[in-house]
């Protein structure tokens, strides 16, 4: 069985990152993994990839060619993918890994928003089970109201793929544990997360307090997982979330191993 790991999230949150990073403690504990680059446009990335996306489509050439800017370009390029997933699907499909984590392009609402997002992932993960990881940035979420704007973007995410998720709290190596236990407590204890956010002020612009009460829990549904892609702090609980989802909680060794075609 193929299990694909979709790793989702705002420009700047830990994708590549966190990629990385998993990848090397997955092999650490003798796991074949593989990963796949879908951003066209990354100049650098801190792991190497088995499969791409700039092999296909180069978000510059795209920008050159076609006489666009950055934005455009990406579009264009996200588009552009469409017209290659056999190759790519091809290509992913004869590794033959049992784990395939799936990078995703630096901008979100040029993937997600778009139809050829879902597309693209959908076709490319057709042949396994697969789970996507929301990263949720611990220091923009210092702010109850910026914490919020992103669990309502996790939402719009989860209604667009319509895979399972999970939110994944990243970077808490660079602040101080109150500050992540806060964040979890908010999960864990909403009535908490409604007055800090009645405090924040920001958030009740749009909704009070009666508000709050109602469509928060809605929210809080997807377990957040908080991890360090430097110390790889939280990675065993991230993969025990991921093999729950994935396998039924049953660990890889357990699976019968993927046919050869």
């Amino acid at each position: 069985m193929v299990y694909y790991i979709i790793i989702l999230g705002t420009a700047g949150s830990g994708k590549t990152h966190l990629t990385g990073a998993f990848q090397g403690w997955l092999e650490d504990y003798g796991f074949d993994v593989a990963t796949v680059n879908l951003d066209p446009a990354t100049e650098w990335l801190p792991y190497k990839p088995d499969v791409d996306i700039r092999d296909y489509v180069d978000a510059r050439e795209v920008m050159e060619k076609y006489q666009l800017g950055p934005n455009g370009a990406l579009i264009a390029s996200a588009d552009l993918m469409v017209t290659r997933l056999n190759e790519i699907y091809d290509e992913i499909s004869s590794l033959r890994s049992n784990y395939i984590l799936i990078d995703t392009p630096g901008q979100l609402e040029v993937f997600a928003f778009r139809e050829s997002g879902p597309l693209i992932l959908n076709t490319l993960t057709s042949d396994g089970k697969s789970v996507v990881l929301f990263l949720i940035d611990v220091v923009f979420s210092s702010r109850p109201s910026n914490f919020l704007s992103a669990l309502l973007l996790s939402a719009s995410i989860n209604v667009r793929l319509g895979k399972p998720q999970v939110n994944v709290l990243t970077k808490i190596d660079l602040v101080n544990k109150e500050n992540v236990d806060k964040l979890m407590n908010y999960v864990e204890n909403p009535e908490e997360f409604i007055n800090a956010l009645i405090n924040d002020k920001l958030a009740t612009i749009l909704w009070d307090p009666s508000d709050l009460e109602v469509i928060l829990p809605k929210f809080l549904m997807h377990e957040l997982i908080p991890v360090s892609s430097v110390t790889r702090e939280g990675f065993d609980q991230l993969y025990a979330i991921i093999q729950r989802i994935v396998a039924g909680g049953e660990d890889y060794y357990t699976e019968e191993p993927s046919p050869i075609l």
